[in-house]
């Protein structure tokens, strides 16, 4: 499974029914309902960053996702996810 964070942007959506169309299961977390731990113990195949309004810092979870994750499952930004 996919999982896409939500940096509190529509274009969120865009990218979760293009996940669709090419055939990924597809689940949505805003950056800040979840921790980095939970995230990772459930072993996503790939990690998502969505765009979103405010700057890395700002963005929840993302810049330690980055950070945790970069060994344990792809990480793909775009926008402000592409920033982190």
């Amino acid at each position: 499974m996919i999982t896409l964070i939500d940096n509190y942007d529509s274009f969120t959506w865009n990218l979760y029914h293009f996940l669709g169309e090419l055939g990924a299961e597809t689940q949505v977390i805003r950056n800040d309902e979840i921790s980095v731990a939970q995230l990772l113990s459930a072993e996503p195949e790939a990690i998502v960053l969505s765009p979103g309004p405010c700057t890395p810092d700002e963005a929840g979870i993302c810049l330690e996702t980055v950070a945790q994750a970069k060994d344990k499952a792809p990480v793909f930004g775009v926008c402000l996810g592409h920033q982190s």
